[in-house]
């Protein structure tokens, strides 16, 4: 199928977002998509450019399995702090880009994120931004995303909205990245605040660490895109270690990366069911509401 501009498959949401490593990972996303019957966005973050070098081989790759995806597939740039990555978005079949402009001073990150904002529009880009601390990120130590000034506020997200002219908002509600226990606790009544205060989608990070219920609150809440990456790396890491410790001898990566790929789909399945509400996603999916992610 062709691909779906990001903005469409949000509009029509609430949608999964899932991070990109290897080639592995965008077909478990695919075909996890694909069992659940749900649209999916493929998001490729700049850690993942940055493993792979360069942006060409990896965007490629991932562009082709979603041009052979049965559901609905849209192609993001995430997490991008560097201009000269952000430029590239288009030339390599982007739909998205969220710029990451969140470490800096309030004021910067408005300019930063507005001059990007004006380069993506003007190359047909949804843009994403992200105000507040999620935490988390490229080995940074943990955050309590309780702790003041930690969460989005309202008034200052819908001034930032219009002064940067961005069409999503990741917001920090109580999340936190590479989590590998599922026992983060949102702040719902913030969610419901910052809904009806801003007009454009809501984006939640670290998806990985949230239960399952707590996720289906938010998205009644008003979250609209929801991005996990930490748990199809737990899946497919703990699916390797099980088999080559039953296996040592193995030194063919198919052996071992087919399972581990199929892990790794269960758990987008499982994911993708629980957000659009879809009454099969349930505890023999291998995901439990809380404790490790599996």
């Amino acid at each position: 199928m062709p691909l779906v501009p990001t903005g469409q498959v949000v509009a029509a949401g609430p949608v999964c977002a899932f991070n990109v490593i290897t080639l592995e990972h965008a077909e478990a996303i695919v075909a996890g998509a694909e069992a659940a019957g749900r649209p999916v966005v493929l998001q490729v973050s700049e850690n993942a450019v940055r493993f792979h070098r360069r942006l060409a081989p990896v965007a490629a790759a991932t562009r082709a399995v979603a041009a052979n995806a049965t559901v609905d597939v849209a192609l993001h740039l995430d997490h991008v702090v560097s201009a000269d990555l952000w430029r590239q978005a288009p030339e390599h079949g982007f739909g998205s880009v969220m710029i990451d402009a969140s470490r800096l001073p309030y004021q910067e990150n408005v300019a930063a994120t507005r001059a990007a904002a004006e380069f993506a529009h003007a190359h047909g880009l949804w843009v994403e931004a992200e105000l507040g601390t999620v935490g988390g990120k490229d080995g940074e130590p943990p955050i309590d995303p309780h702790a003041p000034g930690a969460r989005t506020e309202p008034a200052e997200a819908a001034s930032y909205v219009a002064q940067t002219g961005v069409d999503a908002l990741a917001v920090a509600v109580g999340s936190t990245h590479a989590m590998t226990v599922r026992s983060a606790a949102l702040d719902h009544d913030l969610i419901e605040r910052l809904r009806a205060t801003i007009a454009v989608p809501l984006v939640l990070h670290g998806s990985s660490g949230v239960p399952d219920e707590e996720l289906r609150r938010a998205v009644a809440g008003g979250i609209g895109k929801v991005n996990i990456g930490t748990a199809l790396n737990v899946a497919l890491t703990g699916s390797v270690r099980r088999t080559l410790d039953v296996h040592p001898e193995m030194v063919d990566p198919r052996r071992w990366l087919a399972p581990a790929r199929e892990a790794m789909a269960e758990c987008v399945a499982h994911f993708c069911r629980v957000v659009s509400g879809d009454a099969a996603a349930g505890a023999d999916s291998g995901l439990a509401s809380t404790g490790a992610v599996p």
